[in-house]
């Protein structure tokens, strides 16, 4: 499974590695992703998404149950 976050989309960047002289060497920019368990008390349930640090803060902002409807649905 690829590194892609559920709810905001993000998924690994790439770019470059540059020397003190200067050369480009390739690298990716991976994101912090983590496996979060949820309960959903409107269905009494739990789903367990893959989620960012990103989609954590807002999850923890507007609810998981906003969240669930608009992005996850």
């Amino acid at each position: 499974m690829s590194k892609i976050c559920q709810i905001t989309k993000k998924k690994t960047m790439l770019g470059n590695n540059r020397s003190h002289a200067m050369n480009a060497t390739k690298r990716k920019f991976s994101l912090n992703i983590q496996y979060h368990t949820f309960w959903l008390p409107q269905e009494k349930k739990k789903i367990k998404i893959r989620i960012s640090a990103k989609g954590l803060r807002m999850i923890n902002k507007f609810g998981i149950s906003e969240i669930y409807k608009k992005y996850i649905l």
